[in-house]
């Protein structure tokens, strides 16, 4: 909404504008001038914004100003380094200015804000002027020094995981906003950026292409413009040369043309419009709204223990003054004892509190996609890799994905004769096979039915563009020694019907210079050959089409289709002059030139994957429009059919009632001749009725709807649309379905890591907060101090998501079934691990605290301080080995492949130096002793016991929820 108000306040600005200056004469600027232009970035952004017919006018239209922009329609402009530097610097550059990236300081001041960290710091404080007051300086402020130092070490941590994990985001965003286009510079189609451009290129766009710039419409055929984006208009606007306006950011829903661009960067309409709204930050994903609400959850918990171990120790000191009759009087050490209370209470809490839990979902998540993105998986949407993990079913293309997407022309029949093509048995020889008449209108149907054009690259070599359909088509007219650009200049394309999901034809009406018109007509065998009535025949003459040679050309078909050849069938009709160009192609009375036999290869690796998925719980299903025996015979190869499987046709897919849908739908392995609903109404089903997880593959723009409606929606990166890419979640930079394979195993990482933490996190949490509860109760004061708390906090928190959420993915993953809709994430085998750990840890530490002093002959005075030190080793020391045991949630060999994550090794070993450091050197801020050697290695073999206690409660046999 607030693009469309912005949208129509500032065209209306500008008519008023242009209306109070179209009287005078244009001037071009004297620097615009000099620099070799006749029109300055004003005034060519004024007349395409403005959609101002009359200034285009004035200006003598699009050619003129072509002209003034020193750029030829047909050649493009000249790439010499020293006229594109001065185009730079007239007109500007394709770039919009970004935000600038927040720094580490504001990292650092919103991991400040958490409160729980702000009532510490108040304690702190507190404790700070009170410990002074009391004892002096230095030794009354080490409490409260001892909490500063840990509050600042957790922000530091939390700022710096935040600031890298933005870092990494921001580099997925300039990978997503990659956009090549095709230009014409120097009379040569190339490939450029979509950020090298500048005004004066000649773009060429096809449907589904955003439109890179603000421009003029030079030449093109039904083009079909969708402005929502900028305006919010779902109507699409047509383009012609009544109508030229083309603006940045729009997409092209149908149709193909060429464009001059005028405007660029921050002076185009999108480029305004992106400074005035600052792009948001990802949504948060579905597991971290899962997780906040168990964060919660646990921190109430936690502050109910919190409150009542305040009450608990409060009133100890209260019986103990009652005792000594001193309740009437209070030093300034009671009023330390009850702000040390306050302290526990809060740590309690901040303990309690699982901050590490959306941190852990995060970090995961981040590393996933920096590690997807080198596997060749762009993930446009975060909660995607997670979601991509639960998928119990993958709808992929043929074209493109299972197969190549390099295709070659290999078998036709043309005038009743099956025909092998190959490079090295020379056109002539096939030429010789066939009426010369019948291969000129071959070659005719070939070059001017087409999407794609045969140019000169860069090199000046001859390059084939277009889809590869086309692209096959092209090849095999060049190798019937056709002439593209000659045939071209023969006649003169009047109207082009560009090919679509649909209709699944594409068509052409040419004019010949002497009068008259034809119309060429190819597509998808079965239709086009309903469609005609003639036939060329074996010695170039049209005849009748009869019903033995319907027959015939229809086995031809079946044969060829059984092959796992895509076949296309080529036909023409003349029509005479009485045609009008505005009415649509006729459907019927057509002469069919021939057939010709497509091979499309199967990509390596795809029959290995689909085995993958296989056993990976994951179904897969093709989703083609393509015959239904080519689709079949591909999808036999590649071991997706199956005896029990069904092969079904759109057209009778789309008969079925909601009943027989619903038995109908478990059952399809191949759908074929579908069309884009068919797509949709399928994933719909499987996601609804079925309650399935769904990952749809799609290139084109009409997969838009089934990209929409999936669970996750993987594009390709090569062969799909922009208007593809926008509606999915992944692009799969490569096109290859083995890549969906990996964002399926990734996503199950994901899931997995975050599960173990979640096991992990829990454990330190019930214990924490069971032993200083118990203890506060039975003994009236907490083992385990603020200072040392924030430490545990610390390792379990921050370190341990980093160390068990960056995990990386084995092949087991893809072994055991896939999560799916409905399944718990704290799962049975969690609540199993959690509940065992936990009592085995409550039940060391409360040894320690009732048998400790007897075991470890400890008396004198400082008898509870070394008993507290031990207790709070032993606990830190469980954390360490439970860490490892997490990184398993079923095996029992927990130690396979750590070496090979540095992270984890790291984590680990900076956990157990700073556990010495503390103990060792700390005594002052962290209220411990220095322990002997008997003590460090009684306190590591409690820890390391919780090992084989994890290994053996494994072997309780639990059920999978």
């Amino acid at each position: 909404e607030k693009f469309r108000v912005a949208v129509l306040v500032s065209q209306a600005a500008l008519q008023f504008i242009h209306g109070l200056n179209l009287s005078s004469e244009y001037d071009a600027p004297e620097e615009v001038k000099a620099a070799g232009f006749q029109i300055c970035a004003d005034e060519l952004g004024s007349i395409v914004e403005g959609h101002d017919v009359k200034k285009l006018k004035i200006h003598g239209g699009v050619e003129d100003i072509a002209a003034k922009l020193s750029t030829s329609i047909v050649n493009g402009i000249p790439t010499s380094e020293h006229l594109v530097n001065e185009r730079k610097r007239i007109y500007g550059i394709n770039k919009f200015t970004e935000t600038p990236p927040r720094g580490f300081w504001v990292f650092v001041w919103e991991a400040l804000q958490d409160t729980t960290l702000m009532i510490l710091a108040v304690c702190a404080l507190v404790s700070l002027a009170v410990g002074i007051t009391v004892e002096g300086w230095p030794k009354g402020a080490y409490d409260g020094l001892g909490i500063v130092l840990s509050i600042l070490l957790v922000v530091f941590v939390t700022a710096t995981s935040d600031y890298r994990q933005s870092l990494q985001f921001r580099d997925l965003d300039k990978e997503k906003k990659k956009i090549t286009v095709q230009v014409t510079r120097d009379g040569l189609r190339q490939k450029i950026s979509i950020f090298d451009l500048l005004p004066g290129d000649i773009v060429h766009l096809a449907i589904g292409d955003q439109v890179p710039a603000d421009g003029l419409f030079i030449s093109g055929f039904s083009v079909l413009i969708n402005e929502s984006s900028l305006t919010g208009e779902s109507e699409p606007v047509s383009v012609n040369s009544r109508n030229p306006f083309l603006l940045s950011g729009t997409k092209v829903q149908d149709g193909s043309c060429k464009m001059l661009v005028t405007t660029v960067g921050m002076r185009t309409q999108w480029g305004k419009l992106m400074a005035t709204l600052s792009e948001g930050g990802d949504d948060e994903t579905p597991l971290q709204v899962k997780l906040n609400g168990v964060a919660t959850i646990i921190g109430k918990i936690g502050l109910f223990f919190a409150v009542v171990t305040f009450a608990v120790l409060v009133q100890g000191l209260f019986s103990r003054k009652l005792q000594d009759g001193t309740q009437w009087i209070w030093s300034g050490d009671d009023a330390m004892e009850m702000l040390e209370f306050f302290a526990i209470a809060v740590t309690i809490v901040v303990v309690a509190v699982p901050e590490g839990l959306p941190l852990a979902v995060t970090l995961s998540l981040a590393f996933a996609m920096k590690k997807m993105m080198n596997d060749k998986a762009l993930v446009r949407h975060l909660a995607a890799c997670e979601t991509m993990g639960s998928s119990t079913s993958i709808c992929s293309d043929k074209t493109g994905t299972l197969t190549t997407n390099h295709m070659t022309v290999v078998k036709t029949c043309f005038c009743g004769e099956i025909k092998e093509v190959s490079t090295s048995n020379k056109s002539n020889h096939f030429r010789s096979a066939v009426p010369e008449s019948a291969v000129k209108i071959l070659i005719e149907s070939i070059f001017n039915n087409t999407g794609g054009e045969v140019v000169n690259n860069k090199e000046n070599k001859i390059e084939i563009l277009g889809t590869p359909t086309d692209t096959a088509l092209l090849e095999f007219g060049l190798l019937l020694g056709g002439d593209f650009q000659a045939e071209r200049k023969a006649s003169k394309i009047v109207k082009v019907e560009p090919f679509n999901s649909a209709k699944k034809k594409m068509g052409v009406v040419i004019e010949f210079p002497e009068g008259g018109l034809r119309v060429h007509c190819k597509g998808a065998s079965e239709i086009i050959l309903a469609a005609c009535d003639k036939v060329i025949s074996s010695n170039g003459d049209v005849l009748p089409l009869d019903e033995p040679t319907t027959n015939h050309l229809k086995n031809t078909i079946e044969q060829f289709a059984s092959e796992a050849l895509r076949t296309l069938c080529l036909a023409y009709m003349d029509v005479g002059t009485n045609f009008s160009v505005d009415s649509s192609l006729p459907l019927q009375g057509y002469t069919c030139i021939g057939i010709v036999g497509i091979k499309d290869p199967v990509r390596p690796g795809v029959k290995e994957s689909v085995a993958i998925c296989k056993s990976a719980g994951i179904t897969v299903r093709m989703v083609t429009g393509d015959n239904i025996n080519t689709a079949k015979a591909i999808a036999r190869e590649i071991g997706i059919l199956t005896d029990d499987g069904i092969a079904i046709e759109g057209p009778v897919f789309r008969e079925k009632s909601e009943e027989e849908l619903y038995e109908l739908i478990p059952k399809i392995q191949v759908m074929a001749r579908s069309s884009p609903m068919d797509k949709h109404t399928l994933v719909k089903h499987l996601r609804t009725s079925l309650g399935e997880v769904v990952a749809v593959t799609g290139d084109g723009t009409n997969d838009a709807p089934a990209l929409h409606e999936a669970d996750i929606g993987l594009a390709m990166g090569i062969a799909g649309t922009e208007v593809a890419k926008e509606s999915a979640d992944v692009i799969i930079l490569d096109d290859n379905f083995s890549t969906i394979v990996t964002v399926a195993k990734w996503g199950r990482s994901v899931y997995i890591n975050i599960q173990k933490f979640v096991q992990f996190q829990l454990t330190v949490n019930v214990v924490a907060l069971i032993v200083n509860f118990t203890s506060a109760c039975l003994t009236g004061n907490a083992p385990l101090t603020a200072v040392q708390l924030l430490w545990v906090n610390m390792i379990m928190d921050t370190l341990g998501a980093l160390a068990l959420a960056t995990e990386p993915p084995n092949d087991d993953l893809m072994k055991r079934s896939p999560v799916g809709r409905k399944g718990n994430f704290i799962s049975n085998v969690m609540w199993r691990n959690i509940l065992g750990q936990s009592l085995y840890q409550f039940v060391i530490i409360w040894i320690l605290q009732t048998r400790g002093k007897a075991a470890f002959h400890l008396d004198g005075p400082d008898s509870d301080l070394i008993l507290n030190t031990l207790i709070f080793n032993s606990f830190v020391f469980c954390q360490v080995f439970n860490e490892i045991s997490s990184r398993e949630m079923e095996k029992i060999n927990v130690l396979k492949g750590i070496l090979k994550n540095h992270v984890f090794v790291a984590v680990l070993s900076c956990t157990i130096i700073f556990q010495i450091v503390i103990v060792e050197f700390l005594g002052t801020f962290a209220s411990t002793s220095p322990l002997t050697v008997q003590q460090w290695f009684v306190s590591v073999c409690l820890g390391f016991l919780g090992m084989p206690i994890a290994a053996a409660l494994k072997l309780i046999p639990v059920g999978s929820n």
